[in-house]
């Protein structure tokens, strides 16, 4: 896609464990933030064999909301305010940071013993200076209660996961303007991107699209240009997450799991999680060390 005016993200693959691969879309070369998210992963599919799971242990953050969104599978969240909930398809977890959270996500029975296929997007929202030491908080958001409508010819469905698009507004509680939409294209259908936001992304999650003409393969990412609608056609059906809104007010650190806006801030979350200093996470022993570099 040399000749758009859009960019192309190349990702990162990042095995995990145990089978378990994502592409790591942002932060990236080409782009490391669209709106406020500061990070996405592309999870899987994976198919889990009988055995097997996901085991994300006990791990710190700062200065962000996160959240997994699922198409297949379901994780179990576990965290140090307390809040144990599976997240499963269509549903939304949402966990705001603030000052600092810790949390663990782990597949549980009886999907680990039967095994089962995982797929799914993840990413994080950088909240602004004036939020970023808030109390941390938990929410949880089950598909019937997030807005969901389809175009008038029948060949688009929109969920809209968080924030607000398309005349919608998602309960999910957000401290910028942004917005994250579920999209299922029948084949042959196309679908017009508004201009209402100031960045906009889409990620491929199934099938393939054709954005002005080039083709965006399954598990791509496409920044859009800003400030004119765009036009994306499915070539058979196809899904997409739709994301972006205004940026954050001014540069992001990212270390580890840290996003904060100076590096002395990341450097006092590193030695508070290094010391044992951040809440624990009731029924976990397990925890991931400070990495070496």
């Amino acid at each position: 896609m040399t000749d758009s005016p859009h960019v192309l993200i190349d990702a990162k693959l990042h095995d995990l464990g145990d089978g378990f691969v994502v592409r790591r879309m942002l932060p990236s070369m080409q782009r490391r933030t669209v709106g406020p998210f500061v990070f996405f992963d592309h999870i899987g599919p994976v198919e889990l064999a009988p055995g097997h799971g996901v085991d994300v242990r006990p791990h710190p953050h700062i200065g962000l909301s996160t959240m997994t969104y699922l198409f297949d599978g379901v994780f179990t969240h576990r965290d140090s305010l307390g809040a144990v909930q599976d997240i499963r398809p269509g549903a939304v977890n949402w966990m705001t940071a603030g000052r600092g959270v810790v949390h663990s996500e782990r597949t549980p029975e009886p999907e680990r013993s039967e095994g089962h296929r995982v797929h799914g997007v993840q990413f994080w929202v950088g909240l602004p200076k004036d939020d970023a030491e808030i109390e941390p908080e938990f929410t949880h958001h089950p598909i019937e209660d997030l807005p969901e409508w389809t175009d008038e010819a029948g060949d688009a469905h929109c969920r809209l996961v968080a924030g607000e698009a398309f005349g919608h507004s998602s309960p999910v509680p957000v401290y910028s303007r942004l917005f994250c939409v579920d999209l299922n294209l029948r084949s042959g259908a196309s679908f017009l991107i508004p201009d209402e936001h100031l960045e906009r992304a889409i990620q491929v999650v199934g099938g393939e699209v054709e954005v002005d003409g080039h083709v965006l393969p399954m598990h791509g990412m496409l920044v859009l240009k800003g400030g004119v609608p765009v036009r994306v056609r499915a070539s058979g059906q196809a899904r997409l997450i739709l994301f972006g809104g205004d940026p954050l007010d001014g540069p992001r650190f990212i270390k580890w799991n840290f996003v904060a806006a100076t590096r002395e801030r990341i450097d006092q979350a590193s030695e508070d999680w290094r010391e044992g200093r951040f809440d624990k996470v009731p029924g976990e022993i397990e925890f991931i060390p400070l990495p070496e570099h």
